[in-house]
């Protein structure tokens, strides 16, 4: 087992590391910025070493700060958490070459599911169905309006090495594609330092699925069930649960056993998401693979009793996965809402600021993760998120109801947050049926006379 562990990571993922690694009794090191100096991840770690100014690019993703940091600390591992240098596979190959074990997949395979295009193929390769569209990236705007002609409007051009939304443009007939392909990629080349893009039919109304898988290093490999993730705006998740109102036993069994397969066609080692969209007609298709943990992995959690972070580090450091597939269970349903510190009644906008007061719920079935408290300052610098609050039930009445009490109890002063949005979605007739599809915060905002607002930094 690991010594010591650097999080190359801030917030409450970096705090839910530091967790994971005190019960391993693994000393950690924080790493943060000079806008995070009074962060509780720097004041829980067992050190912390400052790394950069408050842009990301001169702190969290400075790969030579973070190895340095690791060097004078004396660590033997790095924790990437997610977002940030988490799915970047220069990263993973410098912590390699450099000592130090990075907690997570390769180089390779973050490599082969980093790009859109080739994911698509090697999956198609290994039999999970794929979205009709391009074999590879798109040369011209000519090429891509010959292949949309060809399977049909709409579609999307979609990033090649994208996520989180940009580089992505939907046109429903030619003449906007011919306006948005052009967009997509200046999006895509600002975003990734990569102008590629690849072309999809688009589903107009899916839900997003999305199963959680883990390998280690003796050939295991096994999912643990999925998450409902269709709450989203602009492709940024808002709430997840886990399991899916929309998935039957069978259904969890033959589609899990599909991402496995998926999985294993790249050896896949530690934590990965295969993500899914679900047509209205019941045909689902693969969409992308998440190569880290997730920030919803807390409801995979609640419903099969797993630390998936410790997991991660077990593996990490050579040791088998805890359980069989035969050996996973799902018990009772879970539900985590996103608190960002946005007002939704003003398309989302942020609003950093000192936090004043600060109440976690509490109760059975309830977990707040949470890095803020009162006198902290939330920095315009990074994601919005400020917590994750999940609720568990023996059904899914029971964890709506308990998620339902635990937001109205919830209480931060000084900045807007999304609480009232979460409970205005909660308490929508289609939410508490299930049926759900990406669009669904498009109309429940529209039904209340709101705007949607852009995109979010994605995590």
């Amino acid at each position: 087992m690991f010594r010591k562990v650097l999080i190359a990571n801030r917030g409450e993922i970096a705090l839910r590391v530091i967790r994971a690694c005190r019960e391993l009794k693994i000393s950690t090191v924080a790493v943060f910025s000079t806008a995070d100096r009074d962060s509780l991840h720097v004041r829980l770690a067992d050190e912390s070493v400052c790394i950069g100014q408050p842009a990301p690019v001169q702190s969290y993703n400075y790969i030579a700060r973070i190895i340095s940091a690791a060097e004078v600390a004396g660590a033997d591992a790095i924790h990437p958490g997610y977002g940030f240098l988490s799915e970047n596979a220069h990263f993973a190959e410098v912590c390699a070459s450099c000592g130090f074990t990075f907690i997570g997949p390769t180089a390779d395979m973050i490599r082969a599911m980093g790009d859109k295009a080739t994911a698509r193929r090697t999956m198609g390769g290994a039999g999970l169905p794929v979205v009709p569209g391009s074999e590879g990236v798109i040369a011209d705007v000519d090429e891509a309006a010959s292949l949309a002609r060809g399977i049909g409007f709409p579609v999307i051009v979609k990033a090649a090495a994208g996520g989180g939304g940009r580089g992505m443009r939907v046109a429903w007939d030619e003449k906007q594609l011919r306006a948005g392909f052009g967009i997509a990629r200046a999006e895509a080349g600002a975003a990734f330092s990569n102008d590629a893009v690849y072309l999809e039919k688009y589903i107009a109304s899916p839900r997003h699925i999305e199963f959680q898988l883990f390998g280690d290093s003796h050939g295991n490999l096994v999912h643990l069930g999925e998450r409902e993730c269709s709450v989203q705006r602009s492709h940024q998740k808002l709430i997840e649960e886990a399991p899916s109102p929309l998935l039957s036993a069978e259904q969890r069994g033959r589609i899990g056993a599909l991402a496995v397969r998926g999985a294993a066609a790249i050896g896949y080692l530690n934590a990965g998401t295969m993500e899914f969209l679900f047509d209205q007609d019941g045909s689902f298709y693969f969409m992308e693979m998440n190569t880290r943990i997730q920030v919803e992995h807390p409801v995979t959690e609640e419903v099969t009793g797993l630390d998936l972070v410790k997991e991660q580090i077990q593996v990490a450091a050579g040791e088998r996965l805890s359980l069989s597939q035969d050996e996973v269970e799902w018990r009772g349903h879970a539900i985590e809402c996103r608190i960002n510190a946005e007002d939704h009644e003003h398309g989302f906008r942020p609003s950093p600021g000192a936090v004043t007061y600060f109440y976690k719920p509490g109760g059975p079935g309830i977990r707040m993760d949470s890095h803020v408290y009162a006198g902290y300052t939330v920095p315009p610098h990074y994601d919005s998120m400020i917590g994750k609050l999940i609720a568990r039930g023996t059904d899914r009445p029971e964890a709506l109801r308990r998620m339902e009490i635990a937001l109205e109890e919830t209480i931060v002063e000084g900045i807007r947050t999304t609480i009232p949005f979460h409970l205005l979605a909660l308490r929508d007739p289609a939410f508490r049926r299930g049926e759900l599809d990406t669009h669904f915060v498009e109309r429940l905002l529209k039904t209340e006379g709101r705007p949607v607002g852009a995109a979010a930094p994605a995590s």
